[in-house]
């Protein structure tokens, strides 16, 4: 058990750290107004037996605002990185041409710029659920300093509660801010 308030607060702010750099990643990936290798990265390709991210497997471009190019460096696994895009749901139809991947985007609806809105939004909402769970834990943790030895003060202990709010406040804010800029550029045309 932590017995001292700088650590329990450092702890916090990692974790609370930890929840906007999830969130970054998530929202890179989601589909602004033009294409981003940040859509296909991660997208898990089953290659040589094993689920594989698609950046691994192959040199990901985008030579158009609406087109994102996939150039395996094994021509061999063409077929399941198709495959493996088209089980993503992305939304996108991989055209094999040759021996790259090609990926046209198209024009997004208004309807579909609603549902990434939406999913930006939830995305956004999990990770200050996240970071109100480290403040319940810091908060925890200085509440079991009444019984440390040494002892720590009353009035410590609340400050420390206060410094944890601050931090919370400060993150959540954090968070708003790349949930409301990722919202401009979904919304964007």
């Amino acid at each position: 058990m932590t017995t001292d308030p700088d650590t329990i607060l450092l702890e916090a702010e990692e974790s609370m750290q930890r929840a906007v750099d999830y969130l970054s990643s998530e929202l890179r990936g989601l589909r602004a107004g033009r294409a981003s290798t940040a859509m296909v990265e991660f997208v898990k390709c089953d290659c040589y037996g094993s689920p594989t991210d698609l950046k691994a497997l192959a040199a990901i471009s985008v030579p158009e605002p609406t087109q994102i190019l996939i150039k395996p460096f094994d021509p061999g696994t063409i077929g399941a990185i198709k495959q493996g895009i088209e089980a993503a749901n992305l939304g996108v139809n991989p055209m094999v041409e040759d021996k790259s991947i090609r990926i046209m985007l198209p024009a997004m609806s208004a309807q579909r710029r609603d549902q990434l809105v939406s999913q930006a939004k939830k995305v956004g909402e999990e990770q200050k659920v996240v970071m109100r769970n480290a403040r319940r834990d810091a908060n925890k943790a200085a509440d079991a300093l009444k019984n440390a030895q040494p002892p720590v003060s009353e009035d410590e202990i609340k400050q420390l509660h206060e410094e944890i709010q601050d931090l919370l406040k400060r993150y959540e804010a954090k968070i708003d801010e790349a949930v409301a800029k990722k919202i401009a550029e979904i919304r964007e045309i």
